[in-house]
């Protein structure tokens, strides 16, 4: 279903930061479903493409996941250091080069196949960032460095190997909230028969 582009128009933009991401303000008209047209006030941060994925053992039925701080969510005061799939910005490679990359970073595995799952905005409403979903099948010997992150980055890294249910129970506990690996981990329950 193709939507028309004539109904937004871009009246103005200003740069409001340009630090480690560009946050603009725009002006926009914007042609309603009746006919009107209104100017509307937005802002967006313009993030870089993104790749995400589930590392998951058939044989010891169990997903790797990683903990890591996060700023903004310690800022709105809940647990910072979150647990999550491993996750980077693709940095100008093509998103399963990159996840295979951060893959190994954060973890220590290096993927034999990554299967591309599907793309999503995860906040669509204020955020350019277009994230990549893959999974791919891993063993334990596919386990070839510590992982944890870059040093020369600060990353501070934890690698968690959690068993399927248990992963997909702490959703509802709470103890996983990120959007990103709550989407893997459902995706995971449902396929699960199709993952080995």
């Amino acid at each position: 279903m193709t939507q028309p582009k004539s109904r937004v128009k871009i009246a103005g933009e200003e740069t409001l930061s340009n630090g480690w991401t560009r946050l603009s303000s725009y002006l926009l008209d914007y042609i309603d479903r009746k006919g009107a047209t209104h100017r509307l006030k937005r802002e967006v941060y313009h993030r870089t493409p993104a790749a995400c994925i589930l590392l998951y053992d058939p044989r010891r039925d169990l997903v790797v996941l990683v903990r890591q701080f996060r700023l903004a969510v310690h800022l709105n005061g809940d647990p910072a250091w979150m647990i999550e799939v491993p996750a980077g910005l693709l940095d100008d490679d093509h998103p399963e080069a990159a996840i295979r990359r951060e893959a190994m970073e954060e973890t220590g595995y290096r993927l034999r196949d990554a299967r591309f799952l599907f793309k999503t905005y995860t906040s669509p409403g204020a955020v350019t960032e277009v994230v990549h979903f893959f999974a791919a099948l891993i063993d334990i010997a596919d386990r070839v460095d510590e992982g944890g992150g870059l040093d020369e980055e600060h990353e501070d890294i934890e690698v968690l190997e959690i068993p399927l249910d248990e992963a997909a129970a702490m959703i509802e506990t709470g103890e996983i909230f990120d959007a990103k690996t709550i989407m893997l981990l459902q995706w995971a329950l449902m396929n699960r028969g199709k993952l080995s």
